[in-house]
């Protein structure tokens, strides 16, 4: 593949003349008060931070704003368990390839068994793109990786929202040598997480939301990477620590 084909997502802004209100949700929160521009990697970008930091908000509006649903899916993935979504994704501008991908996908943990159950509702289920089975059947780790194994085909645009919170440290560093597939693939990735091993991907950019703003930064330097090294190196002087807190 051509790499100049690839970011088909190239950046992303916000629309700053349109709001009104800093004040509100999601313009309050910090990372998305600063957001200038974002620009995304060719092949993996990943949105780390805190809990409520924002990475999950923008991820979700990114997703919106492609045609996607907020709960997850494809674009042919019409249901909504409820309309939860932020109004985010009316807000930002998204930059994008001469090409487009040939495949999409938006792949979100936290609402992955509501996607499964609107997939055991249609006649007949499309099993095929999914290991063969129900969801439903698997376990959430083995419906994840078969969704990323047998439904994500190349050359596409894969945005995934904390993925490791479905899959063991094992079943993370599989999901690694799947996403580096896809990308060999044509594929692209912008993926929201706190989990170490994914974010050790060397073809990507890594961006930390924080109540600074959002900022590039380097592996070694995330404090997912620094606290998990410092925990395991030490895991009996930090356990120690912990259980003496009050």
């Amino acid at each position: 593949m051509n790499f100049e084909e690839k970011p088909y997502l190239r950046e992303v802004e916000l629309k700053r003349e349109k709001i009104d209100n800093y004040d509100q949700f999601p313009f309050c929160i910090p990372a998305i008060k600063e957001l200038d521009v974002i620009e995304f990697h060719p092949d993996v970008t990943f949105f780390v931070g805190e809990n409520g930091s924002g990475k999950s908000t923008l991820i979700e509006a990114i997703a919106v704003s492609m045609g996607l649903n907020a709960e997850g899916g494809n674009k042919n993935t019409g249901f909504a368990t409820e309309q939860t979504h932020s109004e985010l994704d009316r807000y930002i501008k998204t930059v994008k390839s001469f090409k487009r991908p040939k495949d999409y996908y938006f792949l979100r943990a936290e609402s992955f068994y509501n996607v499964a159950t609107y997939l055991d509702q249609l006649m007949p289920p499309p099993l095929q793109g999914y290991g063969g089975q129900s969801l439903h059947h698997q376990s959430h780790g083995e419906s994840f990786m078969a969704t990323i194994s047998n439904k994500l085909r190349g050359n596409g645009l894969y945005i995934m929202d904390e993925p490791e919170a479905a899959l063991s440290p094992a079943r993370q560093m599989a999901a690694l040598s799947e996403i580096h597939r896809l990308v060999e693939a044509g594929s692209q990735f912008v993926i929201a997480t706190h989990s170490p091993i994914l974010l050790a991907y060397p073809r990507a950019k890594i961006y930390q939301f924080s109540g600074s703003g959002i900022d590039e930064t380097a592996y070694e330097d995330t404090e997912h990477y620094e606290i998990t090294r410092n925990f395991l190196n030490r895991h009996q002087q930090m356990m120690k620590i912990l259980m003496e807190e009050e």
